[in-house]
């Protein structure tokens, strides 16, 4: 599961030596990660509602795609599986047919709002839905879709990238959330105040 491994090239390792980087990531690539996703990679999937996924196609070139749900539309099969069930779109079916020829896939994932990513390289496999009930099953969604077919990412590396130049942003959920937060403060607040004027009130009677 070293990212490393995968991701550089002899032509990406002789830049990085030009470059002064080179020493820093030999050691990167010799060290012996765990075989799988951990806690902190299944937590951070399970709250995503979108990605981003690049696959290349016969003419050599590359296809990103955005793809979006309800949070955790991208589901964790085992700690080296994910799946999803592929929504009816456009019926362009770009990235269907780019992984019907090149399994190898890219996924990116974004946290703006903690400005954190998950590199994941991955082989795609597309499933049928009528031959997968059990699995559909494990896929399905409280969300209003039609799925046409199951895509299953059989995980061969993972990586976090630094927070740098990531930019927050906020969904409608996380603002609406922050003001709950600070309607509940300023409401727990008015209560305490009321709660003084009445115990200064009663110990003015008492005087």
């Amino acid at each position: 599961m070293n990212y490393s491994r995968l991701a550089f090239t002899d032509t990406i390792k002789e830049i990085q030596k030009e470059q002064g980087s080179r020493h820093a990531y030999e050691r990167m690539e010799r060290m012996e990660l765990p075989d799988g996703l951990s806690f902190r990679e299944m937590s951070f999937i399970k709250d995503r509602d979108s990605f981003y996924m690049a696959s290349f196609g016969e003419n050599g070139f590359p296809y990103i795609q955005h793809r979006g749900g309800p949070k955790g539309f991208l589901k964790m099969i085992d700690v080296k599986t994910l799946a999803f069930l592929d929504f009816t779109g456009n019926k362009q079916y770009i990235s269907t047919g780019n992984v019907k020829t090149h399994k190898k896939v890219s996924l990116i994932l974004m946290d703006y709002v903690n400005r954190a990513r998950l590199k994941i390289y991955a082989e795609a496999e597309i499933v049928s839905l009528e031959e997968n009930p059990e699995l559909v099953e494990k896929l399905e969604l409280d969300y209003d879709y039609k799925a046409e077919r199951i895509f299953l990412f059989h995980i061969k590396a993972f990586d976090w990238n630094c927070p740098q130049h990531i930019t927050q942003r906020y969904t409608f959920e996380d603002i609406s959330k922050l003001n709950k937060q600070r309607e509940d403060y300023i409401q727990d607040l008015e209560q305490q105040i009321e709660g003084l004027r009445k115990q200064i009130k009663e110990n003015s009677a008492g005087h």
